[in-house]
């Protein structure tokens, strides 16, 4: 792991999974980062792990009058901030026909409009300095799609499309977007982490009762390593020329190489029709 000079990390969401992970792997490093924390106890544990180096800010991203602030406060006290990372977010599994709309609000709430707001707040500063990164962390589940986690994917995909614009709306300025698109790894992101809708259709329970007992069983058993995945973010930083999107895990490259594949196909099965609509 190469980190060629010491940068502030704003990280949103560093209690477990990959925030924690890429936290503990930049601390280790030798970087400063500011990690939020929903609670008081967990923030002070934050700001102890490496004094002068680990700052915990209290903030829920769904407190979007509060994030204005809280990001002012680091600018002010901590330093520039040169990389965002928008890791807070959760995972919500269930059909979409059983799924209420409350639970897609919520859904989109915490993994779309919390992360927009994040970056809202953030890009002023990085703006006038001409330089920055930005990380949102999104899924394979932002490319490709599974049942029973629409709600999900749909909030993926859309800051996939978000990430994606706001890079070319940047880079003139040097700031760079990365969508990192993890697979399955070993978080917390299938065990306690997600919500999962109740069920109520029987019609369904034939597709999706045993793709729901398999995701919960093999929750900690996945194949992906977080410590692996930081290290793979920090490499994203320290290059002069950041992806646009980057795949981690050997599952999502197989899993979106395959959406993608079937994906062209289909636009040149249908290519004629789509053609005929132009006007002549």
């Amino acid at each position: 792991m190469t980190q060629s000079s010491q940068k502030t990390w704003f990280i949103t969401g560093v209690s477990s999974g990959f925030g924690q992970a890429l936290a503990h792997a930049l601390l280790e490093g030798g970087q400063r980062v500011v990690g939020t924390l929903r609670n008081e106890t967990a923030r002070a544990a934050f700001d102890q792990l490496k004094p002068g180096y680990s700052f915990g800010r209290l903030l829920d991203v769904t407190d979007y009058e509060a994030i204005d602030g809280v990001v002012a406060d680091i600018e002010r006290s901590v330093g520039a901030i040169d990389v965002l990372v928008n890791n807070a977010g959760y995972g919500h599994e269930g059909l979409v026909e059983e799924s209420s709309l409350e639970e897609l609000r919520q859904q989109f709430e915490v993994n779309v409009f919390g992360a927009v707001a994040v970056i809202k707040a953030v890009l002023p500063f990085m703006r006038k300095r001409r330089s920055g990164n930005i990380l949102n962390v999104t899924s394979m589940g932002g490319i490709t799609t599974f049942p029973g986690l629409g709600y999900y994917h749909g909030s993926k995909f859309a800051l996939e499309g978000i990430s994606e614009a706001l890079g070319k709306e940047v880079k003139p300025f040097g700031i760079f977007v990365t969508a990192i698109e993890p697979g399955a790894f070993r978080t917390d992101w299938a065990g306690r982490s997600m919500v999962r809708a109740p069920r109520s259709i029987a019609d369904y329970n034939e597709l999706f009762d045993v793709i729901r007992e398999t995701r919960a069983k093999h929750s900690g058993q996945q194949i992906g390593a977080p410590a692996k995945a930081a290290a793979a973010m920090i490499a994203v930083v320290d290059s002069a020329t950041p992806p646009v999107h980057l795949l981690l895990g050997s599952d999502a490259v197989r899993f979106v190489t395959a959406k993608l594949d079937l994906h062209l196909a289909e636009i040149q099965q249908w290519e004629a029709l789509s053609l005929s609509t132009d006007f002549n």
